[in-house]
């Protein structure tokens, strides 16, 4: 019986080659390998898991919406996400968060006052650097008139926003090189950061 059983498995091993050949010598190997290509990478996209890696370089607060709020999308979707902090980037890591906006940095910010009539909220205030440069204090005020229009809008804070960040698995690197210059103790950072690396990590 085993031995009938190997002379059915050669047998069709013979077969499948031959047919194998015959499609080798009536499209082309080029055909053939091209076609075995295309269905092994098809296969691989569809096994493979999408991912995103952000380099977050910049600490205030208007900046620091975007990495956080596309790292906690991209993960909600399932994806599997790295957001790499280095400079002043590595700020959105520290355990308190005191982030401020900076008009005179970002010269084409429309200023949106959280307060007053639907028509008074809709003005876009741009005021000139020259101005929003000698006035005391006015970074502070727009930081608190910027705060008060998200949450008029429902817009999640920073804080809960990296919460959700990680609850959603989304691994947090620090560069280590940019601790060693600003001089940052390791205590000042929260505890989910995954890794601490230099440029060369992988």
């Amino acid at each position: 019986m085993t031995k009938l059983a190997t002379v059915n498995e050669l047998q069709e091993s013979e077969s499948t080659n031959s047919t194998l050949t015959e499609q080798l010598l009536a499209g082309g190997a080029d055909g053939w390998l091209e076609q075995k290509f295309d269905e092994q990478m098809e296969k691989y996209k569809a096994s493979k898991t999408p991912s995103m890696a952000i380099v977050v370089t910049k600490g205030s607060l208007d900046w620091a919406y975007p990495p956080f709020i596309l790292a906690s999308s991209a993960a909600a979707l399932g994806w599997d996400v790295h957001l790499f902090f280095t400079f002043y980037g590595l700020n959105l890591l520290k355990k308190d968060l005191s982030l401020e906006i900076s008009p005179l940095g970002n010269p084409a910010m429309p200023m949106k006052m959280p307060f007053g009539p639907e028509w008074f909220k809709k003005i876009n205030w741009n005021v000139p650097n020259a101005i929003s440069s000698n006035i005391p204090g006015f970074e502070k005020a727009a930081t608190g008139l910027m705060k008060q229009t998200m949450a008029n809008k429902g817009v999640a804070t920073i804080e809960g926003l990296r919460e959700l960040s990680l609850e959603a698995g989304v691994k947090m690197i620090a560069c280590q090189m940019t601790v060693d210059l600003f001089g940052y103790d390791m205590d000042e950072f929260v505890p989910e950061v995954s890794d601490w690396v230099g440029v060369a990590y992988v």
